[in-house]
């Protein structure tokens, strides 16, 4: 990480405060902190997080000094979580202590401090934002309002795929990502007109930005100097300047054509329903468009990315396995025998039980989110015996909990049978009771967009197993297909996906 070297220039001055400061506070106060590996003078223990993806390498550092495990990452000190027990402590038992948000500047930074869901930090308006979230834009009523939407991009998917050349090879993430950029589109913004290429492209450069560890949330008196010395500041006030006019030019064509919208209340996007909360003298909360813009971020932020990196993953899983793929697609495709229909519809998504368990176990083992997104502890508290102390940052390794052989038969095998009678209820994926499987957090502040993300993906999925077969391009095996993931928030393939769709005959 190249912040490293200008801590090391910069801060150097400042070792003889940091041994001063150190001293006072490791005199005996009584308490029991986790165990953790010792720690260099002002990097803490970042230099033992290696070259491997984060959530990886916290595994290794786990096995050795347990799954409740305090790191110094910077001045910030760092509570790792890698068992369902003690997971389960965080996210349940002391939900209420653990339930805040780091500051984190680039993230106050694209939530326009904090007026979002996701990263504002817990309290009264995080709890009035989420509520208005939950109930107006996430509920099971408006994701199921925007059905049609999402069969159209379907359809616009297959047609586009079956005009292309026979044998071509297409790009199986672009192609999901392309699918969820603009069904996202049209779900926030209606029939507006809307640049998806442009918005991506700022998308995922703030992906690339969130990536690794911004040296503001590690060293947050100093770190704003080694990011506008890395050019990372100027990077991320460029994406934020993009994006903030991108969403302005789309909510400000909604308010200069308000009389477009006469007819029911299922035919409104986003955009359309937070305007009109806007005016809505008896809400708690006063919207203006900076609340919309924060909300539009985190739908897309979360939506885009994740459900087509899990789709990507579901498809490398299938075609490393043949006999799950065989099984999946003859569900899909016994299924619609007899039926007039050359595709899959949200209806019979419930009817596909191995297609969901596809996707369970996809999410098992590429979730999404592999360090849940951290929390910061409030008050003193004890997780499994040991004292941690207020203002402690917390990583939830969902990850390495979805892979320890405690809690899963060979974990790194990709099997959906394991699901038939784990989690049998469609609408449990943990978090709750159960927290051996995290793939969208728990507690207080678990995803809330968990029906929109689904019905997606599912139905994303069982439209390409229904209308192709999927092949390796000419010359490669199956042992070719490399499962080793990049780096970042949300953990990519780190190779492509390169797959030849075969369209089924009588289609």
């Amino acid at each position: 990480m190249e912040f490293l070297l200008y801590s090391f220039l910069l801060l150097l001055p400042l070792f003889p405060l940091y041994f001063l400061i150190k001293f006072k506070s490791s005199r005996n106060d009584g308490l029991l902190p986790p165990p953790g590996p010792a720690k260099l003078p002002i990097i803490g223990n970042l230099h033992q997080l290696g070259k491997r993806p984060p959530h990886q390498e916290l595994r290794r550092l786990s096995q050795k000094y347990g799954p409740v495990m305090l790191l110094q990452l910077g001045s910030i000190p760092t509570l790792v979580i890698s068992s369902a027990e003690a997971a389960k402590q965080v996210l349940k038992t002391h939900d209420l202590d653990f339930c805040t948000r780091p500051p984190l500047a680039g993230m106050k930074r694209l939530s326009y401090n904090y007026l979002d869901v996701i990263f504002a930090p817990y309290g009264e308006y995080w709890r009035e934002i989420r509520k208005i979230c939950v109930l107006e834009l996430l509920s099971a009523k408006r994701v199921q309002s925007f059905k049609v939407i999402r069969e159209e991009e379907i359809a616009s998917v297959i047609y586009s795929i079956s005009a292309s050349a026979p044998s071509a090879s297409v790009d199986v993430f672009e192609m999901f990502a392309r699918f969820t950029n603009r069904t996202l589109c049209r779900v926030a913004f209606g029939g507006m007109k809307f640049d998806d290429g442009k918005l991506k492209e700022t998308l995922d450069e703030i992906t690339s930005l969130m990536s690794g560890f911004s040296a503001s949330d590690i060293f947050p008196r100093v770190g704003w100097i080694i990011d506008r010395l890395t050019g990372m500041h100027g990077r991320l006030e460029k994406c934020c300047h993009d994006l903030d006019k991108y969403f302005q030019d789309i909510v400000d064509e909604h308010l200069n054509r308000q009389e477009r919208l006469k007819s029911s209340e299922h035919e409104y996007d986003l955009i359309d329903v937070l305007l009109k909360l806007e005016k809505d003298l008896t809400s708690p909360i006063r919207i203006i468009n900076d609340h919309i813009k924060a909300i539009l971020m985190n739908v897309f932020l979360a939506g885009v990315d994740a459900s087509a990196v899990t789709m990507n993953w579901a498809m490398a899983e299938l075609i490393k396995n043949p006999a799950a793929m065989k099984k999946v697609q003859g569900e899909v495709r016994s299924y619609n025998v007899g039926r007039n229909t050359d595709k899959v519809e949200e209806k019979d998504l419930d009817h596909l039980q191995y297609l969901k368990m596809v996707v369970r176990e996809t999410l098992r083992l590429h979730s999404p989110l592999p360090m849940l997104l951290p929390r910061e502890s409030m008050n003193n508290c004890k997780i499994d015996g040991y004292d941690i102390k207020p203002k402690t940052r917390v990583l939830v390794n969902a990850w390495a909990i979805g892979r320890n052989p405690a809690y899963w038969y060979k974990p790194d095998e990709f099997n959906p049978e394991r699901f038939i009678d784990k989690y049998s209820n469609s609408t449990d994926y943990g978090g709750q009771q159960d927290f051996e499987y995290l793939p969208f957090g728990g507690g207080r502040r678990g995803c809330p967009g968990i029906n929109m993300g689904l019905v997606t993906t599912e139905l994303a999925l069982a439209n390409m197993l229904y209308c192709f077969d999927w092949a390796l391009p000419a010359g490669m095996k199956i042992e070719d297909v490399s499962m080793d993931e990049s780096s970042g928030m949300v953990v990519h393939k780190k190779d492509h996906l390169q797959l030849v769709p075969i369209k089924k005959k009588n289609l």
